[in-house]
């Protein structure tokens, strides 16, 4: 055997690069529109705050045990479509029925439905983000386009934010004075639109790769059994230090990322709504650079190494986002000069640094699947994906229940914060811990379990190579 030969990568062309990840985007929309789901769950079904943040955050450890079954069923698929494309399109057909029951038929009908069809939105979802995770090991193999997905995908949900931040904040809210269910309505309608676009772009990327060649090392059908679970999560170390890293950052941004927790930010601390939809308009230019940047680093020195560097940045960055809400007055910003400059300058940083070291995990889930074809010989890409999101979405399904909770502690029992509510010294600093200390949280439990994760870039070509010479007898 000639350990020095150089394998034949299975690489893709730009377009199915650029495109696949479009997949991604098409389920973060239906996220997005999901993020906002409290106000349906209180205005349209007559739910307490505190309940509703309950029921979602129960309904979520059910998100969790689909997950392994639904990746189980990945890895026993070898239709003629393919492994992938039959889920990914099942998903998007089941997440479209839910919502259309969830956002019109169901308004009215009481704890009881809301809970049913939100169980069946979860179940189409899994479908089509499990095909993100373990799809993308049928596209390439090659370490120096890897982390093009990471460029691309975080390049996507950047526009997305800014995009679906705008909507909400320009148009929505304006529109109808406040997040009502009309407005939920409408913006379900806009996401089934734009997810069902995104979801043709990603099945085209995938149609001449989603074949048994490009299976791990070519088997049509991985032999694989419930038990192999427990074989993975004991022997494959990659995986379980991902897992941590990345479940951490989760909850924390999760938890940040709420809406409620949005409108805390800039309807009432800041007290300017309408600059948060211009904000990341700002912003978004500077960001793509910075993650253009990043990117690059993976490509030259690999993902481990770009994640740590990346995720110490966002460390560094979210205590000075916090230094600027204590060393300027936060009504300033997006009125006086000084603070304004100040605030977008930090804000712009941090959302490039902090973008780079979420989305790089997922090619590195890719890296763990190949992992474990070089360790063991299975492929099972579905498994190693759903395991990662099982486990992740365990520990952020309490990121709901966390912000549900710290808003009744500041009075928000019964209603949620609505644009223009009084700011007070309480809100302010429970604001900050969730917006940006539960973050830096998560990142110190990255970087502490980056240490222990063995896929660097030179194990990895060692994998690629070994893999390659398999295939080859």
């Amino acid at each position: 055997m000639n350990t020095t030969t150089q394998p034949k990568y299975n690489s893709a062309k730009l377009w199915q690069i650029m495109c696949f990840p479009l997949n991604n985007t098409a389920t973060n929309m239906f996220m997005f529109l999901m993020m906002y789901v409290t106000y349906l769950a209180v205005g349209g079904y007559g739910i307490a705050v505190v309940v509703a943040s309950s029921i979602i955050t129960a309904t979520r450890f059910f998100d969790a045990i689909t997950d392994p079954v639904i990746g189980f069923i990945i890895d026993k698929t070898h239709s003629k479509f393919g492994k992938f494309r039959p889920m990914i399109i099942l998903g998007y057909v089941i997440m479209t029925i839910s919502i259309l029951l969830m956002y019109f038929v169901g308004i009215g009908s009481g704890a009881f439905t809301f809970v049913v069809i939100y169980l069946l939105y979860i179940i189409g979802y899994t479908f089509q983000t499990a095909c993100t995770k373990s799809g993308q090991t049928c596209i390439t193999n090659d370490p120096k386009q890897r982390p093009l997905f990471t460029r691309c995908d975080a390049i996507y949900m950047l526009l997305q934010m800014t995009l679906v931040s705008m909507y909400v904040s320009n148009y929505l809210q304006p529109k109808y004075g406040e997040l009502n269910v009309a407005a939920m309505q409408e913006f379900a309608i806009t996401s089934i639109i734009i997810a069902g676009i995104c979801t043709v772009f990603a099945i085209a990327a995938l149609w001449k790769k989603d074949i048994p060649e490009n299976w791990g090392i070519g088997d049509k059908g991985a032999k694989v059994s419930v038990k192999d679970y427990v074989s993975v999560l004991k022997g494959n170390r990659a995986i379980q230090m991902l897992v941590v890293a990345a479940s951490t950052d989760k909850l924390a941004m999760t938890a940040a990322g709420n809406s409620s927790i949005v409108i805390l930010v800039f309807g009432i601390i800041i007290g300017n709504y309408s600059f948060y939809g211009k904000l990341s308009m700002i912003t978004l230019i500077p960001s793509i650079l910075i993650i253009l940047l990043g990117t690059k680093l993976a490509q030259k020195q690999g993902s481990k190494k770009a994640l740590v560097q990346y995720t110490w940045l966002s460390i560094l960055f979210a205590v000075l986002y916090v230094a600027v809400f204590v060393v300027f007055d936060p009504t300033k910003i997006g009125s006086a000069a000084l603070p304004t400059i100040v605030f977008l300058i930090i804000h712009c940083i941090f959302t490039g640094v902090k973008s780079i070291s979420s989305n790089i995990v997922i090619p590195m889930i890719a890296d763990c699947a190949d992992y474990e074809t070089y360790r063991t010989g299975r492929y099972i890409p579905g498994m190693l994906g759903t395991l990662f999101s099982f486990v992740d979405k365990i520990i952020s399904a309490f990121a709901t229940t966390i912000v549900g909770f710290l808003l009744a502690m500041v009075g928000y029992k019964t209603t949620l914060p609505q644009v223009g509510d009084p700011s007070s010294n309480t809100i302010f600093w429970l604001t900050m811990f969730v917006y940006l200390g539960l973050p830096i949280i998560g990142w110190v439990a990255s970087i502490i379990a980056m240490k222990f994760y063995p896929l660097d870039d030179k194990k990895m070509a060692e994998i690629q190579t070994t893999l390659a010479e398999i295939r080859e007898k």
